[in-house]
């Protein structure tokens, strides 16, 4: 595993896509948005939460980079912006690669103990 360094740019862009989704209701949101496009109205009919927290919510994923917003007439529609987890999936890859090492190590250790 090569050891990149992370830049405080790189480090605040994971800051914001970790907080974004550390919101179980952004989640939802998010995961919404999985299966398409939606309105803000759609996404609040959807949630038991009102119009202007679903606004702040999107706000914060938009913010975060996850999420894209058009406007058409009077509606805002919201979609992924699929590159905006890159630094979700670079981070879990990252550890995925000292966990795997971690737990080969234990297994290992484990049949060496117990044959």
């Amino acid at each position: 595993m090569s050891a990149a360094v992370a830049t405080s740019e790189d480090v605040d862009v994971e800051d914001r896509v970790f907080q974004a989704l550390a919101d179980p209701s952004r989640r939802a949101i998010f995961g919404s948005l999985a299966a398409g496009e939606a309105a803000v109205k759609d996404l609040t009919a959807r949630f038991d939460i009102s119009q202007p927290a679903v606004s702040q919510h999107l706000a914060a994923l938009k913010s975060a980079g996850l999420v894209s917003g058009r406007r058409q007439g009077r509606c805002v529609y919201y979609r992924i912006e699929p590159r905006g987890m890159k630094p979700l999936v670079d981070w879990i890859a990252h550890y995925r690669a000292f966990w795997s090492e971690r737990v080969g190590r234990l297994q290992r250790l484990l049949s060496e103990i117990d044959p």
